[in-house]
């Protein structure tokens, strides 16, 4: 993979140089020559020359000249392709004709061409196009990696919070096994207790009965003799 993106970015330099190998030998035909002539000393016009007069702003470079074209509003987009935080744009002055073509990161200029060439500005754009998309291949891998990873994350957050509801759960569910298994040992222990209490109440009313039954006999035993004594008497 590493090694590819490699080859991408050798033949990205390659052609990038080819191209500016071409604008800097426009030299073919006589037409190109008027052109390199154009570019290397544009006609002024008289607001160009009384500006010239006044004291210029420091531009030490094509990215400053084209930011300050930019923030004057003389430039007009007329293609921009975004790939990540890379980009290009080819940019159109009509007061003077000239084309600018621009390779930037997260809108700062990266690489600024300036040419007065139609196909050689749209040339260059299809370059630093192609040379964005190669640029940002790793960083929307990362992109996508990191969502991937996000998402990962948050589902292992929501697992994380299933587990600890389903342990919970579990756990209440052993709890309330424990309290039941406790009440019905402890509800046994007190029905083995009762039966032995029933038992020995019941031993102890059948003596109770026995006593109950022999005071009883002796009472009537008692009547009768009584009863006896009593018609003797009348007698």
């Amino acid at each position: 993979m590493t090694l590819r993106k490699l080859h991408r970015a050798a033949r990205s330099a390659t052609v990038i140089a080819a191209l500016f190998t071409l604008a800097a030998c426009a030299a073919i035909t006589p037409p190109d020559r008027q052109a390199v002539a154009e570019q290397s000393t544009p006609v002024q016009t008289p607001a160009q020359l009384e500006a010239s007069s006044a004291p210029a702003a420091s531009i030490s470079s094509t990215a400053d000249a084209l930011r300050s074209l930019i923030e004057s509003r003389q430039v007009v987009e007329l293609r921009t392709t975004y790939n990540g935080t890379y980009g290009a744009s080819l940019l159109f002055k009509p007061e003077d004709l000239v084309y600018y073509v621009a390779l930037f990161q997260q809108k700062d200029f990266w690489r600024v061409v300036q040419t007065l060439s139609e196909s050689q500005a749209e040339a260059m754009y299809r370059a630093f196009s192609q040379q964005s998309a190669e640029l940002a291949e790793v960083e929307i891998a990362r992109i996508k990696l990191q969502a991937e990873y996000a998402q990962s994350e948050r589902l292992l957050t929501i697992r994380n919070q299933e587990l600890a509801v389903l342990r919970a759960d579990q756990a209440l569910r052993d709890q309330q096994a424990q309290q039941v298994a406790a009440r019905q040992e402890e509800a046994r222990q007190q029905a083995t207790a009762l039966s032995a209490q029933e038992e020995q109440l019941r031993k102890e009313l059948a003596v109770m009965q026995r006593q109950i039954e022999v005071l009883r006999a002796q009472q009537a035993e008692l009547n009768l003799a009584k009863e006896v004594q009593s018609d003797l008497l009348r007698r």
